[in-house]
């Protein structure tokens, strides 16, 4: 043992000094333990000795000795490839040709049941985040998360183990990823008959047996690569399978496969795992940090891809123009192994010959792809270069019928005992390398399967269509029934092959019934005639089945089918359908026209096929209907932007763009609804699509569409942290009471992503609510009592208050607008915002505005309004005479439905009949109006009541008050003053006689009247003791030049000589209207006769 271990560190020491050693390769794996052991105890005790630099040195070393010859032959089985058949001694370099693919993250892995070019066609309508694939693991901002295991689809060879390779080749010549220690791809296909049980570290040795005796640990950074998990035969029991820790641990292969995906086994390792999009789902979502997709080639890397594989440009150019002209070659060449078809068949056919005629559809480029490697096989194989395609018809029949059988049996790959089944010797296959490939593999023996899934569905339909024309036998019945009693006519066939195509749910046979109906032109037919032994035109079965193909539109086929459907015109040649709507839509009278199911399937078909990027889908262009809506809604989802307002939409519609929400693969962004009445129930199924994972949306329009407050809670629940929605508009509809606070809390709320709420109609609503917001501190949208007192000033601001108050999102119910400043103009502007929006407003101030009869006139037409709430109105000291009394008792009388319970007319003038027209209001059963407010003062409300209650009638209805012996002293006469002094106090004729009154009474009372004196005509104070002072002080009042007193009544009231003098001067003063004057029953002395004289002076009234 101590040998043993002296001998480790020697070796350690061998190591640190960079002397080659081999002693770390080729070891036992029990020696393996051992050396593990020590070595792990050498850097325990180097650490404690603080000499961690010599422990991190000497493990670097270590790793580099397995390193080194893992790397090594990496770089040599990953530095070339070959595309199809290659020439004797040639071999391409990786790097050399290798272009860049477009990848995008995506969301968790699900189940795709589209047919795979049809999933390419829908790719490139959609711009997500592209990443590299050295980047894969890296966090994209915003992603704290550490990414674990990456999943990444993509179809069949769209160039997923290509990106696979040339990662490992980076990797292994040092130019990506150095900060990885050990990359180890395992190959699939193998692992599938791998028998019995292994564990992690015996399985990585097996295949590469330069890492044997290794031991991983969290300690290594190492990842894992599944490339082709869609060829996994495996369970993969996730749920099921016993939890596997350690790695030297026997199991059987698929509890070791999950446990390493779940993070079981190597938790610190990344695990990188390619698969076809249909078997994704055997991940669970909970196991996979990231998803991402590989997209083949884009625009861009396409022409790329084509100037480093045509040595000559102009060359290259021809071909990429060539491609840009077809729909159809355009699309399938995101496929990098398409390009290549393309590319091999384009450049002989433009480098041999001058002709123009080149392939313009798929049926035909498959053709000429199927002769190029038959030539091409023959002259490496046989020597041979005959003129004419050199056909071994059993051959090519053989393999065609094998493509069938895997395709029926949706399978990519078979083994030798399925060539041999066909009749196929595996010798011979290699003369057919360029449209298959074959792999000899350490537990498989030799795998074959097509270069592609479109090559399988092209040798597919050749056997089908020979086997029609040469046998009359239809390859979808049995062969002994059909050999033994029955024959099948061309056109019969391809009637059941659209049919059968059509009853696909995941359209497994839409290109192989292109192909099929492809090979029934003239021109593809004359490519393949030496497999034909029966001639004859087939012009007639193509009319016939391109009516048929007509017809199946009628049955609604979907979206998917029918496009599949279009697709199948294009290889007949027919386009005539297509011309119909372009006809219409270049005539601007698509909006006008009856069409179709086929003319509606032609359109959809137009619009998704289009050169130009579909992003915006408007509605308004087509037909404003719900109908056009639905038949259009394929291309509603490849859409990123979808513009439906003003369309008479329902919830219908809404049931509709749910489905849309919901798929994985939308792409829409904004949706604009606005002017469509699709109420809260579409509200509440537009919610359900935005709870989706899958939901993309970022812009919501729902502008004037009827929703309530139902619907904005919808919403509101709808919407989380994680929700991609930025902007909502909900402009001109209803929130109700809680509608707006509930949708404004989100905006408030930092977690959630929705920065833009829209809810008032106009840009000078929105400038109000800023300023009112930042003044008041609080969204006055959120306050149902809004104190502008003050705040504002003047008719201008009130007109851009008003822009906020009509808006019905405002649900102000108490408004103070006291000592604004506001006029007739102001009330014109309010008056109309509040016709408005009605029903929320239940108290309004507008006291000490001078509004004028005018501007109260124009606040009628609010009061007459039936849906107006108002329960209490202020217009205290608003300039209001008894016109504008009229006007609100009118408006009042004439809306039975008035809630008005409370009107405020405090220090207004009512005139003669103001008060008693709204006095009458509150006597009326039938009116609401119960609180009529017209008195300023506490003390002359007070005074008020106490006389209703003695005179048994209201004081400010009478003309005439006799108060004699009523009120009683000074004290009394002080509080009828207050009342006295009001506006709304319209008495004539006063009586106070014998009401002990003396001269402090009468300050109060003259004071009073002084305040309102144009009213009062007959005053009679007799009996009181005034004295002189007393008169003194009413002759304030008779000084006043608005006095209209006729009758003053002065008898026995203590009046002496001065008191008489005062009178006098007053009247010498103020003549005023005074006809008659009560003195018995005084003592006036000389000044009697004073008074005597100014009686006889004209001019003087008093008589």
């Amino acid at each position: 043992m101590i040998v043993f271990i002296k001998h480790e560190l020697k070796l350690y020491k061998k190591l640190l000094r960079k002397e080659n050693t081999t002693y770390y390769r080729n070891v036992k794996q029990v020696r393996w333990n051992l050396k593990q052991t020590v070595l792990s105890m050498t850097l325990s005790f180097l650490n404690l000795m603080n000499h961690e630099d010599v422990a991190s040195a000497l493990q670097k070393e270590l790793i580099e000795v397995i390193q080194h010859p893992l790397k090594e032959g990496m770089k040599n089985k990953y530095h070339h490839v070959c595309e199809g058949i290659a020439k004797q001694g040639e071999s391409t370099s990786l790097n050399k040709i290798y272009t860049d693919l477009y990848i995008t993250e995506r969301g968790a892995g699900h189940v795709n049941k589209e047919h795979e070019v049809r999933r390419i066609e829908k790719n490139l309508m959609q711009q997500e985040v592209q990443i590299e694939c050295r980047n894969m693991f890296e966090c994209l901002p915003g992603q704290d998360r550490p990414i674990r295991t990456v999943l990444t689809q993509g179809v069949a060879g769209i160039g997923k183990s290509i990106c696979v390779q040339k990662l490992i080749l980076d990797w292994a010549e040092g130019k990506e990823l150095q900060d990885i220690q050990f990359i180890f791809p395992l190959p699939v296909q193998e692992l599938n008959l791998k028998r019995g049980n292994q564990s992690l570290m015996d399985i990585i040795g097996y295949f590469f047996p330069e890492t044997q005796g290794l031991i991983l640990t969290d300690q290594y950074k190492v990842m894992v690569i599944l490339d082709g998990l869609d060829e996994c035969k495996l369970p993969l029991s996730f749920h099921k399978n016993e939890i596997l820790k350690n790695v030297c641990e026997a199991a059987p292969l698929d509890v070791v496969l999950t446990n390493l995906i779940n993070g079981n086994l190597l938790p610190s390792a990344q695990i990188w795992i390619t698969t076809r999009p249909a078997a994704a789902s055997k991940i669970p979502a909970e196991c996979v940090d990231r998803v991402s997709e590989v997209r083949g080639f884009n625009d861009q890397q396409k022409e790329e891809y084509f100037r480093k594989r045509i040595s000559g440009q102009d060359l290259a150019n021809k071909i990429i123009e060539h491609i840009r002209e077809s729909r159809s070659l355009h699309i399938m060449c995101h496929i990098p192994v398409f390009c290549w078809i393309s590319a091999t068949v384009l450049q002989k056919i433009l480098e041999e010959t001058e002709s123009e005629e080149t392939p313009k559809s798929l049926t035909e480029m498959y053709t000429c792809f199927l002769i190029f490697q038959i030539v091409q096989g023959n002259k490496k194989y046989f020597g041979k270069n005959v003129l004419d395609t050199p056909w071994d018809e059993g051959l090519i029949l053989a393999l065609s019928e094998l493509a069938f059988q895997q395709l029926e049996e949706n399978s990519l790959i078979f083994y030798e005992d399925d060539l041999k089944s066909c009749g196929i010797d595996p010798s011979k296959i290699s003369v057919f390398s360029g449209l298959c490939t074959q792999e000899t593999g350490r537990f498989l023996g030799t795998v074959f399967s097509f270069v592609h899934l479109s090559i399988q569905e092209f040798l597919a339909a050749v056997f089908a269509y020979i086997c029609v024309r040469n046998e009359h036998r239809s390859i979808f019945e049995p062969q002994s029934t059909s050999q033994e009693s029955k024959t099948t006519e061309l056109i019969d066939f391809l009637k059941t092959a659209v049919d059968k195509a059509l009853e696909s749910d995941h359209g497994h046979l839409d290109l192989f019934l292109r192909f099929l109906l492809g090979l029934l032109l003239e021109s593809n037919e004359k490519l393949i005639r030496g497999l034909l032994t029966q001639t004859g035109s087939s012009s007639d079965s193509r009319k016939e089945i391109v009516e048929y193909i007509k017809l199946k539109f009628k049955e609604n086929p979907s979206p998917e089918r029918s496009i599949n459907l279009f697709y199948c015109l294009n290889e007949l040649n027919d386009d005539s359908l297509v011309k119909e709507i372009q006809s219409y839509m270049s005539s601007g009278r698509l909006s006008e026209a009856e069409l179709s199911p086929a003319q509606w399937s032609a359109l959809v078909f137009v619009l998704l096929t289009s050169k130009e990027k579909l992003e915006e889908f408007d509605l308004k262009k087509f037909i404003r209907s719900e109908e056009c809506l639905y038949r259009l809604l394929p291309v509603v989802q490849e859409a990123t932007t979808a513009l439906l307002s003003d369309c008479s939409l329902t919830e219908r519609s809404c049931s509709a763009l749910l489905k849309v929400l919901n798929l994985k693969s939308s792409t829409l962004t904004l949706l604009d609804l606005s002017y469509n009445p699709i109420q809260d129930f579409g509200v509440e199924l537009l919610s359900e699509g935005l709870k989706s994972s899958n939901c993309k949306l970022e812009t919501l329009r729902l502008s004037f569409c009827s929703i309530t407050e139902r619907g904005y809670g919808a919403l509101a629940l709808a919407l989380n942290p994680s929700s991609p929605l930025k902007e909502l508009d909900l402009r001109g509809n209803d929130p109700g009471d809680t509608g707006v606070k509930i949708i404004t809390h989100l905006l408030q709320d930092s977690t959630y992503k929705l920065n833009k709420l829209r809810l008032l109609k106009s840009a000078d609503a929105e400038e109000v609510c800023a300023s009112l917001t930042e003044s008041l501190g609080t969204d006055p949208l959120l306050l149902s009592e809004l104190d502008l007192s003050g705040k504002i000033q003047g008719d201008s601001e009130m007109k851009k208050l008003s822009h906020l108050l009509e808006d019905s999102h405002c649900r102000t119910k108490k408004l103070k607008l006291n000592n604004s400043s506001v006029t007739e103009e102001g009330c014109a502007a309010l008056s109309s915002a509040l016709c408005l929006n009605p029903s929320h407003l239940i108290e309004l101030d507008l006291g000490e505005n001078k509004l004028g009869n005018s501007g109260v006139m124009k606040l009628c037409e609010l009061l007459n309004n039936n849906f107006c709430k108002l329960q209490r109105l202020g217009f205290a000291d608003c300039c209001i005479t008894e016109k504008g009394y009229a006007a609100l008792a009118s408006a009042l009388k004439s809306n039975p439905s008035s809630t008005l319970m409370e009107l405020d007319l405090r220090g207004n003038d009512p005139g003669d009949e103001g008060v008693q027209l709204l006095t009458d209001l509150t006597k009326n059963e039938n009116s609401k109006l119960k609180t009529l407010r017209l008195l300023k003062s506490p003390a002359a409300e007070k005074a008020h009541a106490t006389l209703t209650k003695q005179l048994g009638a209201n004081p400010l209805r009478l003309r005439e008050m006799v108060l004699k012996g009523k009120i009683q002293g000074d004290s009394g006469l002080k509080q009828l003053s207050d009342l006295l002094k009001d506006s709304h106090c319209r008495i004539e004729i006063l009586g106070l006689s014998n009401s002990n009154i003396t001269e402090e009474g009468c300050a109060a009372l003259s004071s009073s009247l002084c305040s309102n004196p144009s009213h009062l005509i007959g005053l009679d104070l007799c009996e009181n003791k005034l004295g002189n002072l007393g008169v003194q002080q009413l002759c304030s009042f008779l000084n006043n030049t608005h006095c209209k007193l006729q009758q003053f009544r002065l008898k026995e009231c203590s009046i002496g000589e001065k008191g008489c003098a005062a009178l006098t001067s007053a009247l010498t003063l103020n003549p005023s209207h005074l006809r008659e004057l009560d003195l018995q029953g005084n003592k006036l002395g000389k000044s009697a006769k004073q008074l005597s004289e100014l009686m006889k002076k004209s001019g003087c009234p008093l008589r």
